[in-house]
């Protein structure tokens, strides 16, 4: 394609902070919850001590992003207020961005107004469960302030996506959600976007994993693809196991989105998916 305008072509770059992020070679994304209830890792980062501590062992295994999360999205989470995720956010992001100048950080978060205090504080990314549609400002917000916008499908929200997984055709439907929310954000002059399909979020396993396993077919749509897999509801029902066991079925899952194209892999544990990331690798290496 000629149209610089479009979306419909390969793109392997995003402006993060006036940086530019490669995806030409898969990158991974370290999850660093805020939360006391996230359904992995719920209170274990309740210290700025701690908070640290594991970003720099993100860091250190690899990550080339950290995504920092103060509103837990399990399944039937708590809803809290704006003010509760801006108090459990702004202290940490502060801490991680002094200690770690250089780090690429993106928020997970539907608020505008989130997104908006998180940027100012030293964010570069939004990362939005909801692509748009639990706060009709995101969009214009994420355009205003000209960052990278990771958007994903769900329907519903956490406390009722559960009950949201009716679908007709299920990959059909995913390509049109992006479709049409890629065309507003278009008319916004939002550029940077990465594509997350949502397993798990208003997905039954087998919804899940169909949508892994034509995770190749979103390449159709021209941008990044990044796969959150990490130990999902996916994984230990297949193996019939808790999310503490989950990470060999994760790293299975992650080699497979990383055979179909995905660009960003976001996880719990960073070596692991750099290890698979490098062992993908050696498969596109010529003799």
């Amino acid at each position: 394609m000629t149209d610089k305008n479009t979306f419909l072509y390969q793109k392997s770059t995003l402006n993060v902070g006036g940086r530019l992020l490669d995806l030409s070679q898969p990158k991974v994304m370290g999850i660093l919850n805020l939360t006391p209830d996230s359904f992995y890792d719920g209170g274990r980062n309740s210290t700025l001590n701690t908070i640290l501590k594991q970003t720099g062992k993100m860091l250190e295994e690899g990550a080339a992003i950290i995504d920092l999360g103060a509103y837990s999205s399990r399944p039937n989470a708590e809803h809290i207020s704006t003010e509760e995720e801006l108090k459990r956010l702004i202290p940490a992001l502060n801490a991680v961005t002094n200690e770690y100048p250089h780090v690429m950080i993106s928020i997970d978060t539907f608020r505008a107004d989130i997104a908006n205090a998180a940027i100012e504080n030293g964010a570069h990314i939004i990362n939005d469960i909801s692509g748009g549609q639990m706060d009709q400002q995101m969009f214009k917000t994420v355009a205003r302030l000209k960052v990278p916008y990771i958007l994903m499908h769900m329907k519903g929200s956490p406390q009722t996506m559960i009950k949201e997984s009716n679908y007709d055709d299920i990959f059909k439907e995913v390509i049109q959600y992006f479709v049409e929310k890629l065309s507003q954000l278009k008319e916004l002059g939002v550029t940077d976007v990465i594509l997350d399909p949502g397993f798990g979020f208003a997905k039954t396993s087998a919804q899940s994993y169909e949508l892994l396993n034509k995770l190749d077919q979103f390449k159709m749509i021209g941008l990044p693809v990044l796969a959150g897999l990490s130990r999902k509801s996916m994984i230990c029902k297949a193996l019939d196991i808790t999310p503490e066991f989950a990470l060999n079925g994760t790293t299975v899952a992650n080699t497979i989105a990383l055979t179909k194209g995905a660009k960003i892999l976001r996880v719990h544990d960073v070596k692991a998916a750099i290890e698979a990331i490098k062992i993908v690798a050696e498969l596109k290496k010529k003799d």
